[in-house]
């Protein structure tokens, strides 16, 4: 992606085991509550902590996007835009929401959240977009 090029950013967290086709239902859950489609180009992030998460990382193959791991150290340095706070991703993240800080942290420096992140079957999923996105 070159500069000026926007992008959607989607932060995922989730249960220890969630296969992917519950992880995209609940993308698509999150797209429809936000009124968008998905977009391209499309990154899905999560943190350090969900790295080894397989049901996040086949369900952005299946999307066809690509998938990135965050250190604590970046997605800490977005916290101050997130939305929600939970004291669950508190206690095992340190972060207020883990997949509001990775979409916005993804994104890049001018994205904005659609909206709080949208939480349902044990998954967790912000969309953030950037720069010449709608």
């Amino acid at each position: 992606m070159g500069l000026g090029e926007g992008m959607m950013a989607l932060g995922i967290g989730c249960r220890k085991g969630t296969p992917a086709d519950v992880v995209l239902a609940v993308i698509d859950e999150a797209l429809q509550t936000h009124g968008v489609k998905l977009a391209r180009p499309l990154v899905i992030a999560t943190g350090a902590i969900k790295a080894d998460e397989e049901g996040i990382r086949e369900a952005a193959h299946q999307l066809g996007a690509e998938f990135v791991v965050l250190f604590d150290e970046t997605l800490q340095s977005v916290v101050s835009l997130t939305h929600t706070r939970s004291e669950t991703s508190l206690a095992h993240t340190g972060l207020p929401s883990l997949s509001e800080a990775a979409a916005l942290a993804a994104a890049g420096p001018n994205a904005r959240l659609l909206g709080p992140r949208h939480v349902s079957q044990g998954v967790t999923c912000a969309i953030a977009l950037s720069e010449n996105m709608p």
